[in-house]
């Protein structure tokens, strides 16, 4: 691997409109040393999917990877969420929906995510 995961990582689609809104949503209230982004379609990302087993294809699920591993679908997001100071009494909350029930949303939001917010040509996030 060509770079050191020094932070926590997330992997998402950079083509998806949705996927581009919680990205600015992070980089607005996360510190900004906490995540380092990382679209599934550039190399890096390419190439993080393959160490982590996932296909590379296409991506219908953020990935967190941090101390603890991959974390996908609403454990991911959960673990995302809690990881920014204001937002962990939220995520703390949330966490006690079941799992089977909280993945529900998250894998019907994450299958129609094109449909209802369209997608890009390119990933919409300047991280500069």
């Amino acid at each position: 691997m060509n770079q050191h995961i020094s932070m926590d990582t997330i992997i998402f689609d950079g083509e998806c409109n949705l996927c581009n809104g919680v990205v600015g949503w992070l980089l607005k209230f996360a510190p900004e040393d906490l995540f380092q982004f990382v679209a599934f379609q550039s190399s890096y990302g390419q190439e993080l999917l393959l160490e982590h087993g996932f296909p590379t294809q296409q991506l219908d699920t953020v990935i967190l990877i941090d101390e603890n591993g991959a974390n996908t679908h609403s454990d991911g997001f959960l673990s995302i969420v809690s990881k920014i100071p204001k937002w962990k009494p939220v995520a703390m909350l949330l966490a006690f929906i079941p799992r089977m029930i909280r993945d529900y949303i998250y894998k019907t939001a994450s299958k129609n995510r094109v449909k209802w917010f369209g997608k890009s040509k390119s990933c919409t996030i300047d991280f500069n």
